[in-house]
């Protein structure tokens, strides 16, 4: 079974700097909730453009994991997309777009994911992984907001 997570984020800063912020690997870990021990594994500089591979390891659950991705899509300064090649879910693919607004840029964060595991993976979903999710994405909006400012 797929899941859909959506976000939007209203950042009071020109498109094109609000797009470089994210073009930036690096702040991944600067937005991601502690409590993931989040970190990049692949060397600085990482040059971000379709077919670029990312690798990192994190804590989920406690259970160290390794999660690789590849950008599927870079379009600059609309949106990019990263999906996962290895990680804990059955299937993730994050769809970044940033469009104007008055006053500064609307980012849209799209994620289409999927567990493994049939039935057991829908439970685990609707006990704590669909939570777990949503509160990452809540700890980013709002790290996001400190950082580019509201």
């Amino acid at each position: 079974m797929s899941y859909v997570l959506e976000r939007s984020l209203f950042i009071p800063r020109p498109r094109d700097e609000v797009f470089a912020f994210f073009a930036d690997a690096f702040n991944l870990e600067r937005i991601t909730p502690p409590f993931l021990r989040f970190h990049i594994l692949t060397p600085a500089p990482i040059a971000m453009q379709a077919g670029t591979l990312i690798a990192y390891e994190l804590r989920l659950y406690g259970v160290k994991f390794r999660w690789k991705t590849r950008i599927a899509a870079f379009e600059p300064p609309h949106f990019f997309v990263d999906e996962q090649l290895k990680g804990p879910y059955r299937r993730w693919v994050h769809r970044h777009s940033f469009a104007e607004a008055a006053g500064g840029t609307l980012m849209r964060d799209r994620v289409e994911y999927a567990l493994g595991f049939g039935p057991l993976g829908a439970v685990a979903h609707a006990l704590f992984v669909r939570r777990s999710v949503e509160r990452i994405f809540e700890y980013r909006n709002a790290t996001i907001g400190e950082i580019l400012g509201r």
